[in-house]
This record gives C-alpha cells, structure tokens and sequence, in this order.
C-alpha cells in the first residue's frame, strides 16, 4: 500500500444541470483544488471519472484529485476502482460531501463513522468495505420548512449564499490541505474546534 498518495473525490452528479446544485459542493471543491495543483482534469473512462494528479505543496504527498462522473449514489464504483489503481488504503481516501447536517458556511473533517442518510457515502463505503475513510464535510444546512432534503441538495444555492461560497469552497480545500499535510487528527483538532 501507498503511503504517500492520497486520494481526494470531489462528490456530485454530473452534467451542465447540476453543477450549482448543493450536491455538487464536493466537486467545486475539487475545482478549486485543481487550481492549486495547476493542472487540469482528464477523462479516464475505465474508471468513470475525471482525474487530476500533482502535489498540493512543494515537496508534499502526491494526489489524487477524481471526480466520479457517474451519478452521487453510484460514487462508490469510481473510487474503489481509482483506490485500488493507484493502490491507496482506505484511511487515504477523502471524501468531499455537502452535508446538511452542518450549517451553511462551515467546513468539518472527521474519519469514519455514519452516513447520516447520504447515498454518496453508503455507495463508498459498500465499495470501499469499510467507514474509515476521511470525510471533509461542507455544511449546507438543513433544508427550510417542510422541504425535502432530496430537492433541497438537488437545487442551487441562494443567491445569498452563493455570497459567501467562494470563501465556503476555499476552507474546503484548505481542509483537505491540512488533511493531507498535517494528517487526519490533527486537521480535525484544528479545523474543527472553529
């Protein structure tokens, strides 16, 4: 097993329609990331993904940068057949989600544990065989009223939040910075004591 590659999925759908949507929080994160590398993504088919490979900081761990583009709840195909291509253990592989049950605007890390309901994460985890990959969650808050969760990660954000997401998608990435940089324990001691 690889010990200095990591392997960062950006989560979403794909296609043009869902690109703003809540749900694809993940991959605009992975847009960002991608800026940082100063790479662009690739198709590779045999792997329904998009990939990007580099270093996030001179001298640092190589990653991996995927964006799946099968659909959310088929994520774990993808990264399961990109772990094993580039032989990375589960504990390397992050996962970048939207996640409702953190407010809007606020990013946490943490390693395993629930899917709490997201179809994204059940798919990586049957895939994978197992919950101890890291997770950086981007808040997107729950949905108002009596909305259902589905549309509501399934639309745009506000025009109110899309204010503030450029500084959201930043943190994410910084996020996975310090994941891959510092490790898993201590990116979640500092990021998420915020």
């Amino acid at each position: 097993m690889s010990q200095d590659v990591w392997l960062v999925v950006g989560l979403g759908n794909p296609g043009p329609g869902h690109a703003a949507n809540r749900h694809n929080v993940g991959q605009m994160v992975l847009d960002e990331l991608a800026t940082r590398v100063g790479g662009r993504f690739k198709a590779t088919p045999g792997h329904r993904a998009q990939v990007l490979e580099g270093r996030l900081s001179m001298g640092g761990p190589k990653v991996v940068l995927a964006k799946p583009t099968s659909y959310m709840n088929l994520s774990g195909g993808p990264t399961s057949s990109l772990s094993k291509y580039f032989n990375v253990p589960a504990d390397r592989v992050i996962a970048v989600h939207d996640e409702v049950d953190v407010d809007f605007d606020a990013v946490r890390v943490r390693t395993g544990g629930s899917e709490n309901g997201h179809n994204g994460l059940r798919d990586m985890t049957k895939a994978l065989g197992t919950r101890d990959y890291q997770r950086v969650r981007v808040g997107v808050g729950r949905p108002p009223g009596r909305q259902q969760t589905a549309d509501y990660v399934l639309a745009n954000f506000s025009s109110t939040e899309r204010k503030t997401l450029p500084f959201v998608v930043d943190a994410a990435a910084d996020a996975v910075e310090a994941i891959v940089n510092d490790g898993p324990a201590a990116a979640a001691d500092r990021l998420n004591a915020r």
